[in-house]
C-alpha cells in the first residue's frame, strides 16, 4: 500500500444526518434513500455525534478550513473579511507545500479572499485528474444540491431533482419532522423537497466515488464526506443548537479504517483539518485547535470531550450565543436574552417556513386581539420566536433529541449544568471570544480607517541562475508564475462575500525554497497574507542574472 494517501472531500450544504446510515441515530433518518452514502459508512467510519462550529456557512467552513475556533481567530460573523492572526493558512497549503495537487471545486466562503497560494485549480472544473501523473492529491468538492436555496425556489429545486426518480420523491403528505415546527402545507412541502434533494446528492456523491473508482485510485484515498452544518429550517441552521449545529461525518479509507465502525465519542468538523494532516504524515501545526481523529495507521485517536459552537451576527442580524456539547447534554448561554433567536433577517424572512411562522404568530397576535388565549401555534413552536428567551438552557439529547424540555433549572441535572458551564467559561477564556468585541472596534482594528494593510512585496535574489524569495510580512506566502498579467474578469457579488479568487487566468506555483524558473521565461512574483491586500508584483525578466 502506498505511503502517500490521497485525500478527498466531499461537502454538502445545510443538513443534518437525515441519511439512511444514521437511522437509529438520529431521528427521522429514514426518511430519505441515500444508497450510495449508506455505502460509504458500511465501508467506513460514521461519526454519530459530529458537530459544526457554527450553524451557518462561512464560520462553519472557516474553522473547517483553519482547523481553528471561528471566535478565536476572528471569522465567527456571518460573511466577514476577516484578518486571521499571521501563523493562520488554509488547509490545503499545507499540503501543497508539501507536493500534493490542491483543488477545491468550486465553492469557498471561508471568510477571508481565497489566495491562489492556496490551490492549484479553485474553480469549477478543479478535479485530480489535472495533476502531473503520479502526484498525490489533496480535492475537495462542494455541492450546493441541499442549500435552502434549491428548497425555496421552485427552478433550482426543479434543476437540482431532474433524475430523481418519481418512487422516490416524497409525497409531502408523508413526511415527518420535528415537532417544532408546525404541521401545515407549507412546511411539509419543504420538508419533502428537502428529503428530495438529499437524494440528489446522495446521486452526486455517488459519481464523484465511481469516478475515484475508474482510475484505480480509491485504495489509496481517504474520503470525508461532511456537512457544513445543520438543516436549513427555523430553529436549525442560524441556530447555535442541536439542529443547527449536527453533521453528518463519514470517512473511508480502505485497509486503515475499519469498514463499519461507528463512534459515538463527540468530534467537530473542526477536527478534519488536523485528521487529514495526521494521516498524511504532516506536521499539525500548533496553532490548530482542533484534534486529529485518527493516526496515519487508522488508528483511532482521542478526541476532545466537548464540542463548542457559536453564533453571532447573521448579515445584519445581531445576536450572540456560545454553546458546549458532551456526549449527552447541551449547555447554551445567551448573551442576548431580551432578542428572539428569529429576528427579522431580510434573506431568510423572504423563505416559505419563516415567512409561514411569521403568519402564524400574526393569527396568534389576531387571537389576542380577540381576548383569546393563543392556541396555533405549541409553546414549543412559539418558542422560535419569543422573547425573551433562556439566558441558559440545558438538554438531555440522549433522552430528548429535538431539545423540547430545558432542564437548567432542574436539580436532578445540576451537576451536568455546572460541569457544562465551567467548561463552556474555560474555553472562553483560553481561546479568546472576539465576538463579545464590539464588530465596529474589530474591523477599525483590521483594517485602520477602512483600509487593508498591504503584504509587503516579495525580496528576490538572484545566484546561479536561481530565484530566492522572501516577504517581511508575517504569515506571508508567496507564489510565482510564468502568466503575465491579465484582466481579471469582475466577480459576482456572491464571489465577492464569499471570497472567491481573482478569475485573471493565470497559474500561481507556491514557492516553498529556491528555484529554478522555466528556460527564456519572464517570471513574477507575489506574495499574500489572509485578510491583507495582495503584495505588488516582482517581475523577473528571463535576461535577467538568470540562464
Amino acid at each position: 500500500m502506498a505511503t502517500t494517501p490521497n485525500i478527498v472531500w466531499i461537502s454538502t450544504h445545510d443538513i443534518n444526518p437525515h441519511l439512511g446510515a444514521y437511522e437509529g441515530a438520529w431521528p427521522q433518518a429514514d426518511q430519505v434513500r441515500t444508497p450510495r452514502i449508506d455505502a460509504l459508512a458500511r465501508e467506513g467510519v460514521r461519526f454519530d455525534q459530529a458537530f459544526a462550529a457554527a450553524p451557518v456557512c462561512a464560520p462553519a467552513r472557516s474553522a473547517i478550513m483553519t482547523g481553528c475556533y471561528p471566535v478565536s481567530v476572528g471569522t465567527m460573523h456571518m460573511r466577514t473579511k476577516a484578518v486571521p492572526p499571521p501563523e493562520i493558512r488554509l488547509v490545503s497549503e499545507y499540503f501543497r507545500e508539501a507536493g500534493y495537487y490542491t483543488t477545491n471545486n468550486w465553492f469557498t466562503d471561508f471568510q477571508v479572499e481565497t489566495p491562489p497560494t492556496a490551490f492549484d485549480d479553485c474553480s469549477g472544473s478543479a478535479h485530480w485528474r489535472d495533476r502531473p501523473e503520479g502526484t498525490p492529491f489533496f480535492a475537495a468538492f462542494h455541492s450546493l444540491i441541499t442549500h435552502e436555496s434549491r428548497i425555496y425556489g421552485d427552478d433550482p429545486y426543479e434543476n437540482e431533482t431532474r433524475e430523481l426518480p418519481d418512487e422516490v420523491r416524497r409525497d409531502p403528505a408523508d413526511v415527518e419532522f420535528p415537532p417544532y415546527h408546525p404541521d401545515t402545507a407549507a412546511f411539509r412541502r419543504a420538508w419533502a423537497r428537502y428529503y428530495d434533494l438529499i437524494a440528489a446528492m446522495d446521486a452526486w456523491v455517488g459519481r464523484i466515488l465511481d469516478e475515484l473508482e475508474e482510475d484505480g485510485l480509491a485504495e489509496n484515498t481517504l474520503v470525508i464526506f461532511w456537512s457544513d452544518h445543520g438543516a436549513s429550517f427555523p430553529r436549525a441552521k442560524r441556530w447555535a443548537n442541536e439542529a443547527g449545529l449536527r453533521v453528518p461525518l463519514i470517512a473511508r479509507w480502505p485497509g486503515r479504517l475499519e469498514a463499519g465502525a461507528a463512534r459515538e465519542d463527540v468530534v467537530q468538523t473542526m477536527d478534519l483539518a488536523p485528521t487529514v494532516l495526521e494521516a498524511a504524515g504532516l506536521p499539525i501545526p500548533e496553532h490548530m485547535h482542533g484534534t486529529p481523529l485518527f493516526a496515519a495507521d487508522g488508528a483511532q485517536l482521542d478526541a476532545s470531550p466537548y464540542a463548542f459552537g457559536a453564533r453571532d451576527r447573521m448579515d445584519a442580524q445581531e445576536d450572540t450565543v456560545r454553546t458546549v456539547r458532551d456526549d449527552r447534554y447541551r449547555y447554551t448561554l445567551n448573551l442576548h436574552p431580551d432578542r428572539s433567536g428569529m429576528q427579522y433577517n431580510y434573506y431568510p424572512d423572504h423563505l416559505d417556513t419563516w415567512g409561514e411562522l411569521r403568519r402564524l404568530v400574526h393569527e396568534e397576535g389576531q387571537q389576542l386581539a380577540l381576548g383569546e388565549a393563543p392556541s396555533i401555534l405549541t409553546p414549543l413552536q412559539r418558542s422560535i420566536v419569543a422573547v425573551p428567551r433562556p439566558e441558559e438552557e440545558l438538554f438531555d439529547i440522549r433522552a430528548d433529541p429535538h431539545e423540547t424540555t430545558n432542564l437548567v433549572d432542574d436539580p436532578a441535572h445540576r451537576e451536568a449544568r455546572d460541569r457544562l458551564r465551567a467548561a463552556l467559561d474555560a474555553w472562553r477564556e483560553e481561546h479568546g471570544d472576539l465576538g463579545a468585541m464590539p464588530e465596529r472596534e474589530l474591523l477599525e482594528d483590521w483594517r485602520p480607517n477602512g483600509a487593508p494593510r498591504p503584504t509587503a512585496a516579495p525580496t528576490i535574489s538572484l545566484e546561479g541562475g536561481a530565484v530566492t524569495a522572501s516577504c517581511a510580512t508575517p504569515g506571508a506566502s508567496i507564489a510565482w508564475t510564468t502568466t503575465p498579467p491579465s484582466q481579471a474578469r469582475p466577480l459576482t457579488a456572491i464571489e465577492e462575500q464569499t471570497g472567491s479568487p481573482r478569475r485573471d487566468g493565470r497559474r500561481w506555483n507556491l514557492y516553498t525554497g529556491a528555484f529554478v524558473a522555466p528556460p527564456g521565461s519572464d517570471i513574477w512574483l507575489g506574495a499574500w497574507r489572509l485578510g491583507y491586500s495582495p503584495s505588488v508584483e516582482v517581475h523577473v525578466p528571463a535576461t535577467e542574472g538568470r540562464a
